[in-house]
């Protein structure tokens, strides 16, 4: 599986799938879920709703993932997981590992070969970014011999200079 990395803007990247760092309401949101959204039109939101009308009407708890129409941007799909919230009194790192897992698994289920993930949980949800990077990468490594023979590029998209520095350490580094 190829793994590189593509600064910038998420909702511009070509892929098949595009993973949405999502809140649990599934309903839209600030940063990337924000993004997405807004470029994304309102098919994706329609499809939300549909979601939380039936299948998660609780909406989707923090380490799943859900795959629905990716509206008016470069791919077919996009797949919307929950990261956690960090803490400093809680190791919530299997969740945000299950974030990375779950979504490539989506993706494989649905065909997907290509498939451009976010920093999930590194914006707003605090988590710190040398960390994230850390999760990010070993779980994709760890999951690629699971979904290689249907996903084979991975395109990880930091947003900033720090993210992008990470991002790209623990890359060389695997």
């Amino acid at each position: 599986m190829d793994v590189r990395i593509e600064p910038g803007d998420i909702t511009a990247v070509a892929v098949d799938a595009i993973v949405n760092a999502a809140n649990s309401s599934l309903l839209g949101g600030g940063g990337v879920d924000g993004a997405i959204h807004r470029r994304g039109g309102p098919r994706i939101l329609a499809a939300c709703r549909q979601l939380r009308g039936s299948a998660l009407p609780d909406g989707l708890p923090a380490g799943q993932a859900v795959a629905t129409t990716a509206g008016d941007l470069p791919a077919q799909w996009v797949i919307h997981t929950v990261g956690p919230v960090h803490s400093s009194s809680e190791d919530r790192s299997a969740v945000l590992a299950s974030c990375y897992r779950e979504s490539l698994r989506t993706a494989a289920d649905l065909g997907a070969r290509s498939v451009a993930f976010p920093a999930i949980s590194a914006g707003v949800y605090g988590w710190p970014i040398d960390d994230a990077a850390r999760i990010a990468v070993k779980t994709i490594r760890e999951t690629a011999p699971e979904v290689d023979h249907v996903v084979d590029a991975v395109v990880l998209v930091p947003f900033g200079t720090a993210a992008e520095r990470a991002f790209r350490a623990r890359l060389e580094a695997s």
